[in-house]
């Protein structure tokens, strides 16, 4: 357990039962007696964003946190299995614990896996992926003078909007934090 006042962005939490990453935290003094803390955390789980206050007397109970590098092998229907590049031991994650990642994962993938008591809870992804595109609109002559981009269908079946230079097969490179594409690759 350890003192709301010593809570920092970043620092997983358990809080009802469900591990929060702080994503904000602020502290305010009242006129007279303890201040409270106004936080915003992310449910790894669920992925939803929640606003929690806390007196500056609470204790909460910091989350231990493990990961470890693993090749995504393949999904069968809502199960996903990796496997530990060290120990060969494989680990199978459901689709709600898998998040956003299942738009930016291919098979053969190295990623990272979240761990909390030995149980997989969640994927660490690359701040960037290499992705190919598998459909999008053939380009024209002139439609550069609007620099606004086309959308495009990747191999994951994510939808990003690209520069109209950009092609069928193409492989881009697209941020995994915003779902943005940011160059060829």
């Amino acid at each position: 357990m350890i003192e709301v006042g010593k809570i920092r962005k970043g620092m997983p939490l358990i809080i009802e039962e469900e591990i929060y990453i702080v994503t904000e935290a602020n502290k305010h003094s009242m006129g007279r007696g303890d201040g409270i803390i106004r936080t915003r955390m992310k449910n790894l789980k669920t992925g939803l964003v929640r606003q929690f206050t806390f007196q500056a007397s609470e204790k909460v109970e910091e989350a231990a946190l493990s990961f470890r590098h693993v090749q995504y092998l393949y999904s069968e229907d809502e199960l996903f299995h990796f496997m530990d590049l060290e120990t060969y031991e494989q680990y199978t994650i459901g689709v709600d614990e898998m998040g956003d990642a299942l738009d930016y994962i291919k098979e053969n993938e190295e990623v990272d896996l979240q761990f909390h008591e030995d149980r997989p809870i969640g994927v660490i992804l690359p701040n960037t992926v290499v992705l190919k595109v598998t459909d999008t609109a053939p380009a024209y002559k002139g439609d550069t003078v609007s620099g606004s981009g086309k959308p495009a269908v990747l191999e994951t079946g994510l939808k990003v909007s690209v520069p109209f230079f950009v092609e069928n097969g193409e492989l881009i490179r697209v941020d995994t934090r915003t779902g943005e594409y940011i160059e060829r690759a």
